[in-house]
C-alpha cells in the first residue's frame, strides 16, 4: 500500500514539474516573440524613413 501512495505522490510531483517547465518555456518563447516583433517594427520604420529621405534627395532639383 505504501508503494502505491509513493508512486501517486511521485506522479503528482512529475506532472507539476512538467507544468512548471512548460510554463517557463512558454514565457521565454513569448518574450522572444515580443522582443523580435518590436525590433522588426523599428527596423521597418527605419527602412521606410530612409526610403523617404532617398526619394526626397532624388526628386530635388539638380543645379
Amino acid at each position: 500500500m505504501s508503494q502505491a501512495t509513493s508512486m501517486r505522490k511521485r506522479h503528482r510531483f512529475n506532472s507539476r514539474m512538467t507544468r512548471i517547465v512548460l510554463l517557463i518555456s512558454f514565457l521565454f518563447f513569448f518574450g522572444r516573440l515580443v522582443y523580435s516583433s518590436i525590433g522588426a517594427w523599428y527596423h521597418h520604420q527605419d527602412k521606410l524613413q530612409s526610403q523617404q529621405i532617398s526619394q526626397l534627395i532624388d526628386s530635388s532639383p539638380q543645379r
